[in-house]
């Protein structure tokens, strides 16, 4: 069904915006693996909202509870439940909302397809759903550190208009990313968001920008020919997120413009195993990982709910004007970071184990 991802590792979300809680099961963990809730809590942390005064005033502390599938520290190989309750709701918020749908956001879509909504915030659409993405998301990346030494880094790109140099792509780390609350690791690019943000929320405004995702030391031989190419499992995946509306792998669009003698990736020799000489591909060839970084890009748009009064129609199609009530990011790209890390890590965790399962890439 759509509210589950993957294949061997296989993930289900659950919860709406407002409801007692959200969170995830997750089915195909491997036995035997440390976790505690404070390994998943970490990303959380990232995740939540309320960090600083570029997000949404919900204070919300997003403690997980592991359910089921945990004992003595040790996974059991059995299903992993995750629950985060849900505590700062302010359900009144949304009343305007019953007759009117908020422009851009997916009030209208629920409503035609299963004659229903959830009455108050975006409730499988709100961002809260993300949260049990992130929880399953740190368990993925826990076993792929373990067993490959796989690292995951996103940071912010852009945003609006405002682009930051690339950073050092073999030393860049999440400290590095989280030293603003930007999370853009260019500290003077940073500042200029910053503002911009900020500009966009004294306006009751929202803007939108790029997370670039890198994912380090990822096995050549992973992904699945044909259509579960790999960077079409991480397109899938990100553009799952909500409020994506982008995706580009390696050279991207900008690849369009190039020709193939000098877009090509040569091959050479690396310490003990082939490799190349350039990443335009961003780590993946006919599908398939080939052992160089997977560098990739996810664009985000500006979040829907504003503050600004907007001229729109109601359910009934009569004009009317609409401003939206509820507390709501300016701007979700420094809680987004996380989220992508989390899919881009569900994504390998279910390739690592699709080849595994042929007898290859099996943890040394």
């Amino acid at each position: 069904m759509s509210s589950s991802f993957g294949t061997l590792f296989r993930v289900t979300t659950f919860g709406e915006s407002h409801c007692p809680s959200v969170g995830a099961v997750v089915d195909g963990c491997p036995g035997n693996l440390e976790l505690t809730a404070e390994d998943i809590q970490v990303q959380l942390d990232r995740r939540r909202p309320g960090q600083s005064e570029l997000t949404t005033k919900r204070d919300e502390a997003d403690q997980v509870a592991i359910l089921s599938g945990v004992e003595h520290g040790l996974t059991l190989g059995t299903p992993i439940a995750l629950r985060v309750d849900n505590r700062d709701q302010r359900p009144g918020d949304y009343r305007e909302m019953s007759q009117v749908p908020r422009p851009s956001h997916a009030d209208f879509t629920y409503q035609e397809k299963y004659g229903i909504r959830a009455s108050s915030g975006g409730g499988r659409a709100s961002a809260r759903e993300t949260i049990g993405r992130v929880a399953a998301g740190a368990i993925a990346e826990k076993i792929l550190h373990q067993q490959h030494g796989i690292e995951f880094v996103a940071w912010v790109s852009s945003v609006g208009t405002i682009d930051a140099a690339d950073p050092d792509l073999a030393s860049i780390d999440r400290s590095q990313v989280d030293a603003s609350d930007v999370r853009c690791p260019d500290a003077a690019i940073a500042e200029r968001m910053r503002q911009e943000i900020l500009a966009a929320k004294d306006d009751n405004d929202s803007i939108g920008g790029v997370v670039t995702c890198l994912c380090r030391n990822v096995p050549a031989g992973w992904g699945e020919p044909i259509f579960d190419k790999l960077e079409a499992m991480l397109a899938h995946a990100m553009l799952s997120i909500p409020a994506s509306k982008g995706f580009e792998i390696g050279s991207g669009f900008a690849g369009a413009r190039m020709r193939g003698s000098e877009h090509n990736d040569p091959f050479v020799w690396k310490d003990d195993r082939l490799g190349t000489s350039s990443n335009y591909s961003g780590g993946i060839q006919g599908g398939i990982s080939n052992g160089e970084d997977i560098l990739f890009r996810v664009a985000f748009k500006p979040a829907a709910t504003i503050g600004q009064p907007q001229t729109t129609a109601d359910f009934n199609g009569t004009e009317t004007e609409f401003k939206a009530r509820g507390r709501h990011d300016p701007c979700i790209l420094p809680r987004a970071v996380p989220v992508v890390e989390s899919m881009a890590a569900l994504v390998l965790v279910d390739m690592a184990m699709r080849q595994a399962s042929r007898g290859f890439g099996q943890p040394k």
